[in-house]
């Protein structure tokens, strides 16, 4: 399995004001470089010609180990003990907290061989316009409690990190044997309620198919993370991938950026799942009918091609009466996704509701009625 000691890091990219040498940080409002200590701007720095366009990377060449060097790159990484992120520091910093789960970490260096990004997609929402789409996604959430909305609103920091995804291109041409069901009806008689009635009854006449099927799947995306759960990442799709730009690290000044800990094989594998149940459902449409049975799909699959890009998500995690919440925002559309609170006294306080309402309405019916 190539790459496989590929394990993530997270990388704090930082880039010298030309006025007084304090950082910058990509302003997503600005869509410019900004220094906070001088008010100096400028703009990201155009891709030379060799960057100018995201490439596809062959996927076969990479399993044989056999990119070129200008597609690999080393980082040297530390591991969360407790949700397994990697993650990178300065090399002056020998503690710091994961910043995605909230846990301590003590750095453990190590240098790890990995394929760099090809394209990433810039922050689009600043700090504070995530912050207010976590509290208002937390204000609807009626049952959650009240001190975490708070604490949330007026808490730490969030963090932008840049998470790693995969995308695959892919040729597929597949053969199919399955049955054609047309529905048609009969007339029956039959007896209810002691009385005799004809009825239509449905039924389907089968027919043996088979035939052939295309498809050239274009940037399938699958997550190449496991720091958070993946159904918090798939909740904030969709994903503008066509507005994506060539890697270029001054967008990531100011934020973090992981790398990827699903290799490159295993990423695929979960492409093809995505491309298999596609090509089911093309193969239902050319089956037609009304009804539809596939018995089998053999595919032929060429031309795969990858490319390894970030996306950008605002994260939070909140240590809250002993328990970790952890809300996952896309910097792009300020979708929210996270850990689910509840509140027990509210939980309660509905419940109680609920049963005086019950006893109100049963007591008018039971008025209404005569009974009382």
């Amino acid at each position: 399995m190539p790459f496989s000691d590929t394990s993530a890091s997270l990388e704090e990219h930082r880039f010298p004001c030309d006025q007084c040498g304090a950082d910058y940080r990509f302003d997503p409002a600005a869509g410019r470089l900004v220094c906070d200590h001088c008010g100096n701007s400028e703009d990201v720095a155009q891709s030379g010609p060799w960057e100018s366009s995201i490439r596809e990377l062959d996927f076969r060449r990479a399993l044989a180990q056999d990119l070129p060097e200008q597609d690999i790159e080393e980082t040297r990484v530390s591991t969360c003990p407790n949700c397994g992120a990697q993650v990178e520091f300065d090399a002056d910093v020998h503690a710091a907290e994961c910043p995605f789960c909230a846990t301590p970490v003590v750095t453990d260096t190590g240098t790890h061989r990995h394929i760099k990004p090809k394209g990433l997609l810039p922050f689009a929402l600043d700090e504070d316009r995530a912050r207010k789409a976590m509290t208002d996604w937390l204000g609807r959430l009626w049952f959650a409690p009240g001190g975490l909305k708070e604490y949330a609103r007026k808490g730490r920091r969030m963090q932008g990190i840049y998470v790693p995804y995969w995308t695959f291109d892919a040729d597929t041409r597949s053969a199919y044997r399955g049955e054609r069901g047309t529905v048609y009806y009969e007339t029956r008689t039959v007896t209810r309620n002691g009385k005799r009635e004809r009825v239509r009854v449905a039924k389907v006449r089968w027919r043996a198919v088979s035939g052939r099927v295309a498809r050239f799947f274009d940037d399938v995306l699958v997550l190449a993370s496991r720091s958070l759960p993946k159904r918090f990442t798939d909740a904030l799709e969709p994903w503008d991938l066509s507005a994506l730009e060539p890697y270029n690290p001054e967008y990531l000044a100011g934020f973090r950026a992981e790398g990827y800990s699903v290799d490159l094989e295993e990423g695929f594998a979960e492409a093809r799942q995505i491309m298999d149940r596609v090509i089911a459902r093309d193969v239902r449409f050319d089956i037609g009918g009304d009804r539809q049975r596939i018995h089998d799909i053999r595919t032929e699959i060429g031309d795969i091609t990858f490319k390894h890009v970030l996306l950008p998500v605002w994260l939070a995690a909140y240590k809250y009466r002993g328990q970790t919440y952890r809300f996952v925002v896309n910097g792009r559309t300020g979708r929210v996704q996270g850990e689910r609170p509840w509140s027990a006294w509210k939980i309660a306080l509905a419940a109680i509701a609920a049963l005086l309402v019950g006893a109100v309405v049963g007591y008018v019916v039971a008025k209404e009625q005569g009974v009382l």
